[in-house]
């Protein structure tokens, strides 16, 4: 018989898991709802969508949608991560149970999807290297290291146009590797741990980039169990 945990875990991920979706056409997808764009829920290489999410940025005095996002991961090694390293589901998402996600070298890919018109690369550039900048000093004893951040999107061309639906697909590689693609294109590929934990920090870690997405990544999670 399930205890009242297992129904209360049972029941936010089925939240979750029909969180926004639909299928367009063959293809299941989960829809990001305050800009509507979607995201296949499962990728060609196997990697799932954990959650989608919104980064918005003040600019002018407004709250300025910059783009949407959604994360993917390889869900079969993360289920044997967790499993080896707690064993039993938590009744809820706990700050260990992210920071063993940010702490590995388990795959996973963030899927960018300009929503701002008006975005360009020399704005996503320095977006990033502020935004990846604090996360690195965060986790670096306060210690600043901008030439590791802008490593990220410092080699992108200022030629590159970016438009609505413009995909960015920055990915955390075995071995340390952070990779980032713009419009499909290699732009950088750096192997560092510090950067690696530092990317994923931004999205899962304390302060996130938009809480309601962590929250139900952290229910993935315990639905891996």
């Amino acid at each position: 018989m399930a205890t009242s945990s297992e129904n209360t875990i049972a029941k936010a991920t089925q939240e979750v898991t029909n969180d926004e979706k639909e299928t367009n056409g063959t293809e299941e997808v989960a829809v990001e709802p305050k800009t509507g764009v979607s995201f296949p829920v499962k990728l060609d290489d196997g990697k799932q969508l954990n959650c989608v999410g919104l980064r918005k940025k003040s600019m002018f005095g407004l709250g300025i949608k910059v783009y949407s996002y959604g994360m993917y991961a390889d869900n079969e090694k993360l289920k044997d991560l967790l499993k080896s390293k707690i064993g039993k589901a938590p009744e809820k998402p706990t700050k260990e149970l992210y920071q063993m996600v940010i702490d590995s070298d388990v795959e996973i890919m963030v899927r960018l999807v300009i929503v701002y018109s008006s975005l360009t690369i020399s704005m996503v550039r320095k977006n990033f290297g502020e935004g990846l900048g604090a996360s690195v000093k965060k986790l670096n004893g306060g210690k600043k290291n901008d030439e590791l951040a802008n490593k990220v999107m410092g080699q992108a061309s200022d030629d590159i146009k970016l438009t609505p639906g413009s995909l960015i697909e920055i990915s955390r590689l075995p071995g340390f590797i952070l990779e980032t693609k713009v419009m499909g294109e290699v732009i950088s590929k750096v192997e560092s741990e510090l950067l690696c934990r530092a990317y994923i920090n931004m999205y899962i870690g304390d302060g996130p980039l938009d809480k309601d997405a962590k929250d139900k990544f952290g229910i993935s999670l315990i639905s891996l169990f």
